[in-house]
């Protein structure tokens, strides 16, 4: 088992992610949970839903690597051409 000095700690949006999930596009189902991050494996375009938002925004051009510091529920197969998202929760 691995010591973690920081287990004492605090979680917090701007703490390092504690959980990683892929993330696989959905029109109709939400996250599992409400992440941190969103990691752009390959570039392309996200259509998403922001946490606190009624409406769904298109993230355009994400390059390949980038870490989109945005909390969000949704994250849509229409529209979404980037792949190899994963969720840091």
């Amino acid at each position: 088992m691995s010591l973690d000095i920081f287990s004492g700690h605090s979680d917090t949006p701007s703490a390092p992610a504690r959980a990683c999930f892929a993330v696989s596009p959905s029109d109709t189902e939400n996250l599992p949970r409400v992440p941190k991050a969103l990691y752009v494996g390959t570039s392309g375009d996200i259509t998403l839903r922001c946490a606190d938002d009624n409406l769904d925004v298109i993230f355009r051009n994400v390059p390949a690597g980038m870490i989109l510091d945005i909390r969000v529920t949704n994250v849509r197969a229409s529209g979404t051409t980037a792949a190899d998202i994963v969720a840091l929760a």
